[in-house]
């Protein structure tokens, strides 16, 4: 979930304390009706007030009144053409109008300054991907991999991008890097258990769909030989080793 302008943006806005406090409340109950409203009003008293226009954007967003979100979005851009908030709620808004050109657009304009910035990078790919332009986006991805390899979004993008096109082998790959790196993504599984059965390796689909990474597949496999029992059997037989081992 996003946070409100006021914590995203780290400014002491120490003559607003109140005012930052009862908008993150109305933020944090989802009030967004409601904080539309109070922001409103301060712009009545102040126009260019910066608390007051980012968390009109951000409260419109969402409202899904992207159209609105963005009007509020280049009013900050118009007094910092450089505001990092402003920047993502406006590509965000766009998103929701599934305006992708524009978003890449606007991508491409902010990397001209900042051609570091991954987040920009991986939601230039977000839109090509959306465009069916995956041969692109996987160039954005691997521009985000050589500054963080671990870069979760990166990863699962890029494998995306590779299944759709029918680069399976590849996609698997980089699904796996993506479990290690956050083993809490439950839908890779299942995923690269599918992708495993399109390439014919039911075994392997079976044991991806068990959460098992690659480099421990023919392991397992090669212990169910030895065994002369079924994979289930000895993916059970491990998991009670495990579960015996932590019990003591």
């Amino acid at each position: 979930k996003q946070k409100t302008a006021y914590e995203m943006c780290g400014r002491d806005w120490s003559s607003d304390v109140c005012s930052s406090d009862l908008i993150t409340r109305m933020f944090n109950s989802e009030r967004y009706e409601d904080m539309y409203e109070y922001c409103k009003d301060l712009l009545l008293k102040i126009p260019n007030d910066m608390l007051a226009l980012q968390n009109c954007a951000l409260a419109l967003i969402y409202l899904k009144r992207f159209d609105e979100a963005i009007t509020y979005c280049d009013k900050v851009l118009s007094i910092n053409s450089d505001d990092n908030f402003a920047i993502k709620n406006k590509i965000f808004a766009l998103e929701g109008l599934g305006n992708y050109s524009l978003v890449i657009e606007l991508c491409d304009e902010i990397l001209k300054k900042n051609p570091r910035d991954s987040w920009i990078i991986n939601s230039k790919g977000l839109s090509l991907n959306e465009l069916d332009r995956h041969t692109e986006a996987i160039i954005c991805y691997n521009a985000s991999l050589l500054l963080d390899p671990k870069d979760v979004t990166a990863l699962m993008n890029k494998a995306i991008s590779l299944s759709h096109l029918k680069k399976f082998e590849e996609a698997i790959q980089y699904y796996d890097l993506a479990q290690k790196a956050d083993p809490s993504l439950k839908e890779i599984p299942r995923v690269k258990s599918q992708l495993f059965q399109k390439l014919g390796m039911e075994e392997n689909a079976f044991l991806a769909a068990q959460g098992i990474l690659n480099a421990d597949m023919e392991k397992i496999k090669q212990e169910a030989r030895e065994n002369k029992c079924t994979l289930f059997h000895q993916v059970c037989e491990n998991e009670f080793k495990k579960f015996e081992k932590n019990d003591f």
